[in-house]
């Protein structure tokens, strides 16, 4: 498996064809997401290097989907993860692999391994950072410029709920980001708590 040329070759694609109205799904949140899967592989005791490379090929992959299309982009990236990665020597083995993690990350998360517990975290690694609020207020634009969401009131109440119902599933990131989250929540919940009904 060649992660170099297949690397190279997705993030040109990336860089080329994504939305520039994707403000949270662009270039620069995959590699947020190839970034948190290394330190949380690390951190798991994933070490060998076809493990490293299976994950680090499905965050590079995970989103790559909506250069096609908004909802259902994971099962888009699978499919093009199935065109593309035997050009690079990925056997089908794999790039199934690979497509169920990428799948896991769809809301709501359903991994099924560790594997795939790694990807769902790093995707959702915001929630418990520091840098919450401005990465929040890009998925707020995001989907305004696309109709699915009317003001900020609305946004503020899917945040709580989204944060109300999402768990981290690895030991690192519940030790990491848990309290974090935890602390946005409550705040969204106090400003909520102010609207009329």
């Amino acid at each position: 498996m060649n992660l170099r040329k297949a690397e190279e070759f997705i993030l040109a694609k990336l860089k080329r064809d994504l939305s520039p109205t994707l403000y949270y799904h662009g270039l620069h949140h995959t590699l947020d997401v190839v970034d948190a899967v290394s330190k949380l592989a690390q951190a798991e005791d994933v070490t060998d290097t076809e493990s490293l490379t299976l994950l680090r090929t499905a965050a590079l992959y995970h989103d790559c989907g909506f250069i096609t299309t908004y909802q259902g982009h994971e099962a888009e990236g699978c499919r093009y993860a199935r065109e593309t990665l035997p050009q690079f020597g990925y056997p089908a083995e794999q790039i199934e692999q690979i497509c169920g993690m990428i799948m896991a990350t769809k809301i709501p998360q359903t991994p099924q391994n560790l594997f795939e517990e790694i990807l769902c975290d790093a995707d959702l690694d915001y929630l418990g950072r520091a840098d919450f609020d401005p990465i929040a207020s890009s998925l707020f634009e995001e989907l305004k410029e696309r109709n699915f969401i009317r003001d900020e009131a609305a946004w503020n109440r899917i945040q709580v709920s989204f944060l109300e119902s999402h768990h981290y599933w690895t030991k690192t990131a519940t030790a990491l980001r848990q309290l974090n989250k935890q602390e946005r929540l409550n705040s969204l919940k106090e400003i909520v708590s102010h609207y009329s009904v």
